[in-house]
């Protein structure tokens, strides 16, 4: 019996030891993994490339936290060598790693992106991380900007199935920023997940890609319940000019009891002209919702019906809302008005880039405009006029670096050698982007 008992204790004592050994080891892996964390800040203290190869191979260490050490590092060292072990961090499994690598190689073609993307409100809270996204959703790089076919790649798995939706709508708007149209499959089958934010990221990066090739994708979205989804996928299917969803959007046009949806359409449809819908612009120019009196004007601009031109004007003189009088201005030089006098159109469109509130809306008016030859060459005096503001002349060298041609290099090239920094500053970027462009 005393045999049995003593028995019984050795192996009570066995397993106690076993126990203490185990924890010892834990603490003892602890204890080490903290002082790779803390190798890994030291390293990163020191922002130099070659520091990036001493703390690439963290990376995939079997502590999170020595890995997320790491990807800090290296997105704060942020040379072109950081490409590559970011591009490796993306098939991390942690959410809050593949964020950071996603905006660490944002960060590198849009410098200072880092503190404003999702990166900056992370939060972590044990096991889970928190994490807001900013309304501001406009960035995306110059036309000269080449980005690294792999980063796209990394991105795009990132966007069709990363470590959370969070993650996964935060690589879709990094596509959009990169213009990464390598991804436009990964970024489709985004679409078809249920989670809003992903849908909305997703739906403007194709926006910002504008490759037509994915307008049908989005079409199954235009009647989605929720509002900002539907009016989002409504604006891409006009800017992507899916000309198979026209009776979809006059569906949409002619039954929704929403303000915001019926202007959504109606601009849609004005995006891609057609002559079928030309009553349809018609009885809408002089409807009392400026919205889609403003929608009506920029169908009749793409129509460029000669007859058209009598209602446009006379809409234009009537017009006392800056909005719609933009849009019929629009029309107006698109039906041939392109005059420069001091009450003309064109004119006011210029004018209207020195507003704050309304230089977004004429900009692209003019961009689309100056793809005639015409009236490019009715807009370069106005770049060399004694009376001409900054914003007047940094306005056109943008307009001319989407859609100049041969004859707007001269001009640009006069003006990057402007008294003022900041325009010569701007014309030269738009030389860049006129060239990457041809």
């Amino acid at each position: 019996m005393r045999l049995v008992t003593s028995s019984k204790w050795m192996r009570y004592a066995c397993l106690l030891l076993a126990v203490l050994s185990l924890g010892a080891l834990s603490l003892g892996a602890q204890d080490d993994a903290k002082q790779r964390a803390k190798a890994v800040r030291d390293l990163g203290k020191d922002a130099t490339s070659d520091n990036i190869e001493r703390i690439a191979p963290y990376l995939s260490d079997v502590n999170l936290n020595v890995r997320l050490e790491a990807v800090k590092a290296i997105v704060a060292i942020g040379t072109q060598r950081s490409l590559d072990p970011l591009v490796k961090a993306c098939a991390d499994n942690d959410a809050e790693i593949q964020i950071r690598a996603t905006d660490g190689l944002v960060n590198f073609y849009v410098p200072g992106y880092i503190q404003t993307g999702l990166t900056a409100s992370l939060r972590r809270a044990g096991t889970s991380i928190k994490s807001k996204f900013t309304d501001t959703n406009d960035q995306v790089i110059d036309a000269y900007i080449q980005v690294r076919p792999e980063v796209i790649q990394a991105l795009g798995r990132i966007a069709r199935g990363g470590a959370s939706m969070d993650s996964r709508a935060n690589a879709a708007r990094a596509l959009g920023i990169l213009r990464g149209r390598q991804a436009l499959p990964d970024l489709e089958q985004a679409l078809r997940s249920k989670d809003t934010q992903l849908i909305y990221e997703s739906l403007v990066a194709l926006e910002k890609i504008r490759d037509p090739a994915a307008g049908p994708s989005v079409a199954f979205l235009l009647n989605d319940l929720n509002e900002k989804v539907q009016l989002t996928a409504i604006e891409t299917t006009g800017l992507l000019v899916n000309r198979g969803a026209i009776n979809d959007l006059r569906g949409l046009l002619d039954r929704s009891r929403n303000t915001k949806v019926k202007r959504a359409s109606l601009t849609a449809m004005a995006q891609m002209p057609d002559e079928q819908l030309h009553g349809v612009f018609g009885a809408y120019l002089a409807n009392k919702d400026d919205g889609l009196r403003e929608a009506a004007a920029e169908g009749f601009a793409r129509l460029k019906n000669p007859s058209d031109l009598a209602s446009a004007q006379n809409a234009f003189q009537n017009e006392n809302k800056t909005g719609p009088r933009l849009s019929q201005a629009f029309a107006l030089v698109s039906l041939g008005k392109r005059e420069m006098g001091e009450f003309d159109p064109l004119r006011y469109l210029v004018n209207n880039l020195n507003s704050t509130a309304y230089r977004d809306t004429a900009r692209p008016y003019l961009i689309e405009l100056a793809r005639d030859e015409e009236v490019r060459r009715a807009l370069y005096p106005a770049l060399q006029a004694a009376t001409a503001t900054k914003d007047e002349k940094t306005g056109l060298a943008q307009v001319l670096a989407v859609s100049g041609a041969n004859d707007s290099i001269a001009p640009l090239e006069t003006l990057s050698k402007d008294t003022d920094p900041e325009v010569s500053k701007e014309a030269l970027r738009s030389l860049k982007n006129l060239r990457a462009r041809m």
